[in-house]
């Protein structure tokens, strides 16, 4: 996994952010451009290419949903653009939230938006507390497929819920 290589820390759910920053700017600095000026071209392009990979592993390494995404990917267990489908059961509750979510947009109820904003926040929240134990006790060296589900599975339900949350602040305004 590059990116955690570029950063010289273990492949995890859940880095140690502080630790990344710190790296960024040791890379970022080793790898600055401007320290580069007087050499050849092709040593520029080099340090340039350097520099990019830094500010995008940075993006991706501090930023959970982009580092879930890019573990998942790297681990081939997930593929860009897929299609994944969600149990029924969380469905079913989304289905509930979408029919009281379309009624505050209609009537635009500011107490009702914010209710139905906390009722999906603290879904999220639970959603998050159930999978922490296996996002604290990843270990990439011992991947495991019933594993890798559950964190993918999460993953689409977070992502769910976090485009229903821009739903609720966009059409609840």
């Amino acid at each position: 996994m590059y990116y955690f290589e570029l950063y010289q820390i273990p492949v995890s759910f859940l880095p140690d952010i502080a630790s990344i920053k710190r790296q960024y700017f040791v890379l970022s600095k080793q790898y600055h451009p401007d320290f580069y000026s007087n050499t050849s071209p092709e040593k520029q392009a080099e340090i340039l290419a350097l520099s990019t990979q830094v500010n995008k592993a940075y993006a991706v390494l501090t930023d959970m949903d982009k580092r879930m995404r890019y573990i998942l990917m790297e681990a081939g267990y997930l593929k860009e653009e897929e299609k994944f489908i969600l149990p029924q059961d969380f469905l079913m509750e989304m289905m509930d939230i979408n029919e009281k979510l379309m009624e505050v947009q209609m009537d635009g109820d500011k107490d009702a938006s914010a209710a139905i904003k906390n009722e999906i926040t603290q879904l999220e929240e639970s959603l998050y507390q159930d999978i922490l134990p296996t996002l604290q006790n990843f270990d990439i060296n011992s991947l495991n497929p019933d594993i890798m589900l559950s964190i993918k599975t999460y993953y689409f339900k977070r992502k769910y819920l976090l485009r229903l949350l821009e739903q609720v602040d966009g059409g609840g305004e």
